[in-house]
């Protein structure tokens, strides 16, 4: 905000004009985590530093879901106008994609430190997570064509984030599943391709007009200069899911009817994650170009910047 807190117009400003674009640092400081701890090397102190990030974004996402709630409650009246804002509304896709950041620590660093019973936790927050996930992917296209103003040169890829949520439920389902008992992995596994699959036919459409916007109008204003990267993101989290899925697969169906399928599954899981990975290594590409570009004409610094880490932390990932 413009001005410090001693100066605000009312005590509760700072709560009333909260908005969900906080979410993306939860997903950029927990994405950054799991690469850390995921490096293929051994550094002092790695594990350490991964762990400290996680619990970072831990309390930033419980410090923003605080502040979300008490907007919620205590400014009702604000709540239908974000949901109409054309910007704002697409970043509540952020809410259960932080979510996602954190499951996936919390299976990475959290049996070391509270034992294997955080995996009931993780299993519980992930339905949490996917209810959600899918909440943005349906509620928010349902007020882009029905309330909001939209024109084609003013389109970003932020109209990715909503839809985008979905899939990265899926991945992290994908790497929740092996810590669970097969029947549990079975139903994690078949609802996860279920996001996956309605999550990138979307993205797929949705970087369609993303292209056709750039060959009409060009680049967006350097405001939006982060949301170039934006494209690679589901590209990305479709390639990790698609792994991560495919790799728990044999194990979760093992001794049924469908373990020859699993293993089939996880040849495809293969297969097309690296597709995925192509596609988005030229996505890579040319949002390197475009930040150079940006870099030119500089490109300000804003809350958007945090769309420069996901993309690219997921793509880590992913490859």
């Amino acid at each position: 905000m413009p001005r410090p807190f001693t100066r605000l117009p009312e005590p509760w400003a700072f709560v009333r004009h909260f908005t969900p674009n906080w979410f993306a640092m939860t997903m950029g400081t927990g994405v950054l985590a799991l690469v850390i701890a995921h490096l293929p090397w051994s550094l002092p102190g790695q594990l350490a530093l991964a762990e400290a990030l996680w619990l970072f974004a831990v309390l930033l996402f419980a410090v923003f879901s605080l502040l979300f709630l008490a907007r919620a409650l205590l400014f009702r009246d604000t709540l239908w106008p974000m949901l109409l804002h054309p910007v704002q509304s697409m970043f509540l896709g952020a809410i259960p994609m932080g979510l996602a950041m954190l499951i996936g620590g919390l299976v990475q660093f959290g049996p070391a430190r509270w034992g294997d019973g955080v995996y009931a936790l993780a299993h519980a927050l992930w339905w949490l997570d996917a209810a959600m996930a899918l909440g943005s992917a349906l509620l928010v296209p349902y007020l882009m064509f029905t309330r909001q103003s939209h024109a084609l040169e003013k389109m970003t890829a932020v109209w990715l984030l909503p839809i985008v949520a979905p899939e990265v439920a899926a991945g992290a389902g994908g790497a929740l599943m092996p810590h669970l008992d097969p029947a549990s992995a079975r139903l994690v596994l078949v609802v996860g391709f279920i996001l996956w699959g309605m999550s990138l036919a979307l993205a797929f459409s949705l970087i369609t007009l993303v292209l056709l916007r750039l060959a009409l109008h060009k680049l967006p204003d350097t405001d939006f200069a982060a949301t170039s990267w934006l494209p690679l993101g589901p590209l990305a989290t479709g390639c990790l899911g698609l792994l991560s899925m495919g790799q728990a697969a044999p194990a979760a169906f093992a001794g049924t009817a469908l373990a020859g399928a699993a293993e089939i599954v996880h040849g495809f899981g293969l297969v097309g994650g690296l597709a995925l990975w192509g596609a988005g290594l030229w996505w890579l590409v040319i949002a390197v170009l475009f930040t150079r570009h940006y870099i030119r004409d500089n490109m300000p610094f804003n809350l958007g910047w945090w769309g420069f880490t996901f993309p690219l932390g997921v793509f880590a990932l992913a490859t």
